[in-house]
């Protein structure tokens, strides 16, 4: 199991090697940093911008204000794919009864929508990691934000086992979509505007 010691230069350093368990994520300080699993491999990222924080919001502001009552969208939830695979998304949508009733993680059975909000530091793992393995876990659609691109939505859906093309939605244009349910917006209003 992993374990963290401090080194007196504000760093951390996690003895051991991959293949990193969700046991040893656990174990993590929570100092901050979001911590994922990629097929053993320990993801860390820093604390969110606060133009990450503000897409997060109007994002959540928008699904939750569209969300038919049976479902229920939350944010920075533990999405287990395998004992090595442990994502956080920024947004999930989850059928409201197992929000009720799941633990610690939620399973990729459960998340009907998963949203990344790309930022400098994720912005390639949000892109090509994150949409491989929510593909692979068999989340229906995947949305990415990029506020630094005006804002722009990414939308990716599943076909067969894997994601098509994902479609870009740009600030100014007019996003509409039924699943997980009925939702429209420009994605400039994921940034208030």
């Amino acid at each position: 199991m992993a374990t963290i010691e401090p080194t007196g230069t504000g760093r951390a350093v996690i003895p051991g090697r991959a293949p990193f368990t969700v046991d040893d994520l656990l174990e993590l300080p929570d100092d901050g940093n979001r911590y994922e699993l990629f097929n053993g491999s320990l993801l860390v990222s820093p604390a969110p911008t606060v133009l990450h924080q503000i897409a997060i919001t109007y994002g959540l502001l928008l699904l939750k204000h569209a969300a038919p009552p049976q479902m229920e969208v939350l944010t920075t939830v533990n999405l287990k794919a395998t004992n090595q695979d442990v994502y956080i998304p920024d947004l999930v949508v989850v059928p409201k009864k197992r929000s009720r009733t799941t633990g610690l993680m939620f399973s990729p059975q459960d998340v009907l929508l998963a949203v990344e909000v790309g930022s400098p530091s994720t912005k390639m793992r949000d892109k090509v990691l994150k949409a491989e393995a929510y593909g692979d876990a068999g989340i229906p659609v995947y949305w990415r934000i990029e506020p630094e691109e005006g804002p722009t939505l990414w939308v990716y859906e599943l076909k067969d086992e894997c994601y098509d093309t994902p479609v870009r939605y740009k600030a100014g244009t007019l996003a509409s979509f039924t699943w997980p349910f009925p939702v429209s917006f420009d994605p400039a209003e994921l940034l208030g505007d």
